[in-house]
Order: structure tokens, then C-alpha cells, then sequence
């Protein structure tokens, strides 16, 4: 079973959090989880400086920029973080700091184990640290790097010439290498320099050879590039450009949660039919005593088994009594004298009541054997098996319905709307088939007076692992399968011995019944 994240928060019955880049989401929160997003005003006015992008026209001119800044902070005392999108971009930019002298930490997922410690340095004078998104967050970079615990007086003199010489010096300086896709994970990035008041710089680098520049402003950059007769190692930098660029991570925001919302339209549906069916096994789970619903459910596919072939609506020799006959032996283990009855001048719901009690009686006869208590927890594994088996049966369709509606569109159809329909249908008949499988389960199953409790249930679990095991190994159909156990319990049904009871509940000795 699945489920996506949107559903699984949805379970909660209340929804809250907290996050300093919450506000470009707000939106999808509103529409998705109903959620108002609130901006809570700063502690300390911000006193960042969140400067203008440099777009170069290639790679290597932006590498020699981001290493000509970070060389002039170190050489300043400025602390700098160099912030990357993944872990060989990160590499990278360490291998270039290399080749200038440069001193440097690397924090990423290789380094996790020295994090803490890169992290409480990275405020310190002239320090660069390079991390990735993930590395380091939720953590403030001291100015100054982090005072020890149980600092002397020296010690607390020291740190602050050291956090007032970092003040002076500019505070942390942030370097992006890349527009990221989402305008939050670039907040994130900014909103490491200037916390709590402090001083602080950022500042983003970009090529048009970049991801998010070559798909959405490549040609429109470089064509106004070419216009103002660019050189190499020129970069542009407007508010233009900015307002440019964030249009098309607006764009990029837009797809994504698109793609997020179409599929969450699916899980929808299955999360309704997710629903019924816990509920259902839940309702299970609580009582040890499922008589009743067993009860009730025969009675339902009985009706609905009877209605198929007898109907009072229909003239008498429209009747398929040979075919009930049929079915009612071959699934359900039951041979009733149906045209004797008839004969007799039963009328139709008189026939049928004879059938559901008859079906009864087995069962009885069957609990007589192995004890009340034995047969409720026997009905209960057989329904939570049923169900279970079932529904995983069901999630594989629905998977397979969701991975080729898609095709539909070609015939001008709406994809999602052929999705609801069909698994609402579906769905329908999975409900069907698990009570019509309970009943067959609990009707065919062989008990004679020598089966303890334990080897019921024994024997329904080896039998539902062989299916499993067939399916699975030999991919054999599912009918044919149930085909192939029904012929085996009817021949069980066939080897009971002259001289016990019949198993069609009449009383009487088998070889004066059916014998």
C-alpha cells in the first residue's frame, strides 16, 4: 500500500508549522491542507545586504568570479558560506579554492560526522566554508565562531574582538553558485547571513550554461548579452535580470506543484476506497465476535447469487435451477434438492430462505464440531485474510489503471475523469468479490470430528500461501487458482466417510443423503 505525503498529513486532525520560508508556498498550503500562512515580523530589523545576481555568459567565467569574491572576502576577514545544489558541485568549487591556496571546509553529507564543528568555525575571521542545501541547516553561524561552554574570562574577551572584528569586517557573506528551482530553498540560503539583526551579504552567481538559465532564459539573456556587446569575464547585473530570473523559477514553482496537485487527484480517489476498507478492518479488529456480520454477508451474496439465476419477476421456465444447483455445489459446497423443493410448491421466497438456512445449518454443524469459540476466531482470520489478499490485489490494478488512462486523452477523453469512473467501478466490485470470497471461504472449508481449532485455521493459511505462491511463481491466473481449490474441497466434500453425518446439514448419515 501508498500513500502520498499530502494524504498521510491530512490524517492528522490538526495541521500547523513553523518556517522562516513558508510565505512563496502559501498557496499550495491554502489549497492543499486549507491552511493560512502568516509572516511573523523579524526580531532584529534585517541589515542584510541581499545584492543584485552576476549572470556570466559561461561556467568557467562564473567559477572565476565566485573564487575572485571568496578570495577578497578571506583576505578582508569576511566570513563566507558558498552555497551548492548538490555534492559534486560543491566538490568542484573545492577543487578550484585548491588551486588558488585558498583555505577551506567542505560540509556535506561526507562530512557528517565533523559538521558540528565546520559549522561553530564558519563565522570565524576569514573563514569559508562551502555546504550543500541539505548540510548544516537549522543551525546559526555565530559571528565570531561559537563560544565553548564554560568559557573563562579570557576566553569570553577573546570572542568578542573576534565577533566585533567579523561585524566590521561585513558579517557572513553568502555566496549562491545557482539559482535553485524553488525561490524557498534560495531564502533558506539567504537567510543563514543577517539573523537576529546582524550584518551580513549575499549574493548569487549564474551562467546561461546553468539548468534553470538554459531551460527558461537562455536565448533572451544571451541575445540581450550579445546587444551590449559583452566580453569575457563581463557579467550583467540589473534588477531587471533579477525579476527575470525569478520569473522562471515561478514557472519551474508552477510545474512542480502542478505535478504535485495532478497526482494528489489521484491519491485522492484511493485514499476514499482507503478509507472504507480500514474501516472496515478496523470494525474487524475490535470484537472477537463476527457472527453476526458473517450472517449478514451470506445472506447478501446468497440473495444476490439467487437473483442471477431464480427471480419472481421472471416466468418459471425462464429459471435456471439446474444452473443454482450448479453453483451453490461447486462454491459453496451446499446439495440442495432445489427442484424436489420446487415441485413441492415452494415459492420463490420460500426457495431462497430454504437456501440461506441451509447453508446456515452447514456451518452450525461444522461449529458443533469444533467448538463456538474456535469457529468466531476462525471466521474473523478468514474475513481480515480475505479482505487483506484482496485489497493488495486491488491497489496492483489501480496502479496499472492510473499508469494507462493517460492513453484516453487520445480519444478526447479526460484522463482523470476515466480514472474516478473506473476505479469507482472497481471498487464496487472488489467490495462484491471479498463477501462473495468469505462466504465461499467459510462454506467449503472441511471439518470432521478429529480437526482440532488450530488445524482450521492451519489449513485456510497453508491453502491462501499456495495461492500466493502459484501467483506469484507460475503466473497463474487468479480463476484459475480458485478453480483449481474449489475441485479440491469438492472432492474433500466427496471423501467423508458412509457413516458420518452428512455435511449438507440435513442429519442424516451420508450414505442415506447424499451418499
Amino acid at each position: 500500500a501508498s500513500i502520498t505525503f499530502q494524504n498521510y498529513f491530512r490524517l492528522y486532525n490538526k495541521l500547523s508549522g513553523m518556517t522562516g520560508t513558508a510565505d512563496t508556498e502559501a498557496v499550495e498550503f491554502q489549497d492543499i491542507y486549507a491552511l493560512e500562512t502568516v509572516v511573523v515580523p523579524p526580531n532584529q530589523p534585517s541589515t542584510r545586504n541581499d545584492m543584485s545576481d552576476q549572470i556570466y555568459l559561461t561556467l568557467e567565467e562564473k567559477l572565476e568570479a565566485i573564487a575572485l569574491d571568496v578570495e577578497s572576502c578571506q583576505k578582508s576577514g569576511q566570513p563566507v558560506l558558498v552555497g551548492t545544489s548538490s555534492i559534486e558541485n560543491s566538490e568542484a568549487i573545492s577543487a578550484l579554492l585548491e588551486q588558488r591556496k585558498i583555505n577551506h571546509e567542505v560540509l556535506n553529507a561526507k562530512q557528517h560526522e565533523r559538521e558540528a564543528q565546520i559549522i561553530a568555525n564558519a563565522g570565524s575571521i576569514g573563514a569559508v566554508t562551502i555546504a550543500t542545501n541539505m548540510a548544516g541547516r537549522g543551525t546559526d553561524i555565530v559571528l565570531g565562531g561559537k563560544l565553548v561552554e564554560d568559557a573563562n574570562d579570557k576566553q569570553k574577551a577573546d570572542w568578542a574582538e573576534q565577533h566585533e572584528a567579523v561585524i566590521q569586517a561585513g558579517g557572513l557573506h553568502i555566496v549562491g553558485t545557482e539559482r535553485n528551482e524553488s525561490r524557498r530553498v534560495d531564502n533558506q540560503l539567504r537567510g543563514r547571513s543577517g539573523r537576529q539583526g546582524d550584518v551580513g551579504s549575499t549574493r548569487f552567481y549564474l551562467s546561461l550554461e546553468d539548468n534553470l538559465m538554459r531551460i527558461f532564459a537562455s536565448e533572451k539573456m544571451a541575445a540581450m548579452m550579445q546587444r551590449l556587446g559583452m566580453e569575457k569575464g563581463e557579467a550583467i547585473e540589473h534588477k531587471m535580470v533579477n525579476r527575470a530570473i525569478e520569473n522562471a523559477q515561478k514557472k519551474v514553482e508552477g510545474m512542480n506543484y502542478d505535478a504535485r496537485k495532478h497526482l494528489l487527484e489521484y491519491d485522492d480517489v484511493a485514499n476514499d476506497q482507503r478509507r472504507v476498507i480500514y474501516q472496515l478492518r478496523d470494525e474487524l479488529m475490535s470484537v472477537n465476535d463476527v457472527q453476526d456480520r458473517f450472517i449478514q454477508i451470506r445472506e447478501g451474496v446468497i440473495g444476490d447469487l439467487f437473483i442471477g439465476y431464480i427471480s419472481a419477476e421472471q416466468a418459471e421456465e425462464d429459471w435456471d435451477t439446474e444452473g443454482l444447483h450448479n453453483a451453490l455445489k461447486a462454491d459453496y459446497s451446499a446439495d440442495f434438492p432445489l427442484q424436489q423443493w420446487l415441485d413441492e410448491g415452494v415459492d420463490v421466497d420460500e426457495l431462497e430462505s430454504r437456501i440461506v438456512q441451509g447453508l446456515g445449518a452447514i456451518c452450525d454443524y461444522k461449529e458443533g464440531i469444533v467448538g463456538a469459540e474456535s469457529m468466531r476466531g476462525f471466521e474473523k482470520a478468514v474475513m481480515l485474510q480475505t479482505l487483506d489478499h484482496y485489497w493488495k490485489e486491488h491497489l496492483a490494478a489501480m496502479d496499472y489503471l492510473r499508469q494507462s488512462v493517460n492513453l484516453r486523452g487520445y480519444a478526447q477523453k479526460n484522463p482523470t475523469q476515466e480514472f474516478k469512473r473506473e476505479s469507482f467501478t472497481m471498487f464496487e466490485s472488489l467490495l462484491e468479490t471479498i463477501n462473495i470470497e468469505i462466504v465461499k471461504s467459510l462454506s467449503s472449508v472441511t471439518i470432521n470430528e478429529n480437526t482440532k481449532a488450530d488445524d482450521v485455521e492451519q489449513q485456510n493459511n497453508e491453502e491462501a500461501q499456495a495461492q500466493h505462491e502459484a501467483l506469484g511463481t507460475t503466473g497463474v491466473d487468479d480463476h484459475e487458482v480458485e478453480a483449481a481449490t474449489q475441485e479440491d474441497e469438492q472432492t474433500k466434500v466427496e471423501k467423508v466417510g458412509r457413516n458420518d453425518l452428512c455435511p449438507c446439514g440435513s442429519g442424516k448419515k451420508y450414505k442415506n443423503c447424499h451418499g
